[in-house]
């Protein structure tokens, strides 16, 4: 299909590199690879064959999330009742990017109105709290710490989940939810890079105990015999418990009843600040997406603000402004013009994107054409800027989350992305839930001046997002990439791989990436004090030497990153416009699948 959407794919200049060592536990050895990988009869040598399937699929982080999708399909339920199957096995089988303690938000093609429809599922701060008595307990701290009390917001998830299926479910929520609380009774064996990150976020735990405070509950949880490691059978009846009592009664079990009372005891017992009125006066927003043309008849579609979702459409309303294929993809001009639409972007996310009911951003302005090419003209193309600044509208921040995608018989195509923001989150697990709350409150400012400043009953700024591509006005992709600041930058990377160099679905997921980090953030006061304004330009090895030398010489500060860790996790589905056949992509850098049936 995507030799004939579009031209042959120019030239890559990707570099094959030996097979690295995989992630492993501290101190472990592993014999040195001083081999590299095998040939493909079709397709690039570095990557595999996308998926293909007619009636329905799903492609998400863990092989048993995408199975419980699938099964869930066959049943009878749409692409919805199936998402949310998948992420609710996701909490269980991959807590250290996500649960039902933390916020959701979606996109979904609706095949019977033929409308995109986009939902917010974020969680607001503690409405009792003042800014005043927020910064008095923050006792001089110049910043809101990542772990304990302080960071957590009202957790979105389950909310979101019955906003979804109210709209568009088939199947009962107590069918949705059984597979995942059996395997939370019965138990799964532990993925390789979860497992890694099981031992990543215990870590972090231990170097932070007196910051998270109450820690038992979390250990039992999560952790009763060390971090959970690659093979090994990891059971949560805690979970298993909590996921019954909303299959059985609903959000409000959650929002307004035992839970959110047993939520409200615990916060008052360990010093926070979340209370039962703050659980019972949640609720998510449907939002509507926003969409910017790029080329060929591409449209990228995203969310809003408080999400950072423009942050991609604004790069790619600058990138359309330069035929990137007169480069090979691999080449420094390419990195160079992608790093720059990024920090000018990111500029404008730390300056204007925060809550829209509380500081409302000049979108339209943001995502002109005009403004667009005006913030073009700033990029040199011979070398690094030292520094960008935010525009002025004329009308006067590492997480680990999940991404899924899934798609059904009738057309529905539904983008999901979930998090508990800073790896496995808070630290803090109400006493017998078996979820960790989330700790997206980090992410506010304390400048009382910024749109993003703290403030009682407010969303704070949030990294995670869905995408969603169109091409002529029709559905054509659902995809996502999560990973903290990388999220809009891999979005439009994944983009150009397939628009400008006719990468299929899986070679534009498995091709090397780049991940600026620095700049402004959301989170800095409105000067940008103490701010890396150059930043640094992280890219994977299978970028050349010969392209590292000259970005460096053009001023990057370029750093090769070879876990792929920091590069984001990537799935996606692609439906034929002409026969409707879902071809579906999955992340290397992952454990997960697609599957199709």
């Amino acid at each position: 299909m995507f030799k004939t959407l579009f031209p042959a794919a120019c030239a890559l200049m990707l570099t094959a590199v030996p097979v690295s060592a995989q992630p492993q536990e501290a101190g472990a050895t592993k014999p040195v690879l001083d081999i590299g990988g095998g040939g493909r009869p079709v397709g690039e040598a570095w990557s595999r064959s996308p998926i293909y399937a007619a009636n329905g699929m799903a492609a998400t982080a863990h092989p048993l999330a995408s199975q419980i999708a699938i099964d869930t399909l066959k049943k009878g339920g749409s692409a919805v009742d199936a998402a949310i199957a998948a992420n609710a096995a996701l909490g269980l089988m991959e807590p250290t990017g996500n649960g039902i303690g933390g916020d959701i938000f979606a996109i979904i093609w609706d095949p019977k109105t033929k409308k995109l429809y986009g939902l917010n599922g974020s969680g607001k701060s503690p409405m009792g709290t003042s800014y005043k008595k927020f910064k008095k307990q923050l006792d001089g701290r110049s910043s809101i710490p990542p772990f304990g009390p302080m960071p957590v917001t009202v957790p979105g998830t389950v909310d979101g989940w019955f906003e979804l299926h109210g709209r568009f479910g088939k199947l009962s929520m107590a069918d949705i939810l059984a597979p995942t609380i059996a395997y939370a009774r019965d138990g799964h064996p532990i993925a390789p890079v979860i497992g890694y990150y099981f031992g990543r976020n215990l870590v972090r735990f231990e170097e932070n105990l007196e910051m998270i405070g109450e820690f038992d509950n979390a250990r039992a949880t999560f952790f009763a015999n060390g971090a959970p490691k690659e093979g090994e059978i990891f059971k949560n009846p805690d979970l298993a418990d909590t996921l019954n009592k909303i299959a059985m009664g609903g959000r409000d079990a959650f929002y307004k009843g035992e839970i959110a009372r047993t939520m409200d005891q615990y916060f008052k017992r360990i010093g926070g600040n979340l209370r039962y009125a703050d659980f019972a006066a949640h609720s998510s927003k449907w939002v509507q997406p926003g969409c910017v043309a790029y080329r060929k008849g591409f449209e990228l579609c995203e969310l809003p603000p408080n999400s950072q979702g423009y942050a991609a459409l604004q790069m790619t309303n600058i990138l359309k402004n330069i035929d990137l294929a007169q480069y090979p993809r691999g080449s420094a001009e390419v990195l160079h013009y992608i790093t720059e639409a990024k920090r000018l972007a990111f500029e404008d996310v730390a300056r204007f994107y925060a809550d829209p009911d509380m500081s409302p951003a000049p979108l339209k302005w943001l995502l002109s054409d005009a403004y667009g090419k005006q913030r073009f003209a700033l990029i040199d193309p011979t070398k690094a800027s030292p520094e960008f600044g935010p525009g002025e509208p004329k009308l006067e921040g590492e997480g680990d989350t999940t991404y899924l995608t899934v798609t059904d018989k009738d057309g529905m195509m539904v983008s999901l992305i979930q998090s508990n923001y800073r790896g496995m989150g808070s630290g803090l697990v109400a006493d017998g839930l078996g979820f960790m709350f989330q700790d997206r409150g980090e992410l506010f400012s304390l400048d009382p001046k910024h749109p993003n400043v703290y403030a009682p009953g407010k969303r704070p700024f949030q990294t995670i997002i869905p995408a969603f591509m169109t091409k002529d006005g029709q559905p054509f992709m659902s995809f996502g990439l999560m990973g903290g600041g990388m999220q809009p930058q891999g979005h439009v990377q994944i983009m150009i791989n397939m628009v400008d160099y006719g990468m299929n679905l899986q070679e534009a997921g498995d091709a090397a990436r780049l991940n600026h980090d620095g700049g402004r953030q959301p989170t800095n006061d409105l000067a940008g004090t103490g701010a890396d304004l150059l930043g640094t330009l992280h890219v994977e090895p299978g970028i050349s030497q010969t392209t590292i030398d000259r970005l460096t010489a053009m001023g990057h500060k370029v750093k090769v990153v070879s876990n792929g860790a920091m590069f984001g996790g990537y799935q996606a589905i692609v439906r034929d416009p002409e026969t409707g056949v879902y071809h579906g992509a999955t992340e290397m850098r992952k454990d997960g699948q697609a599957l199709g049936y």
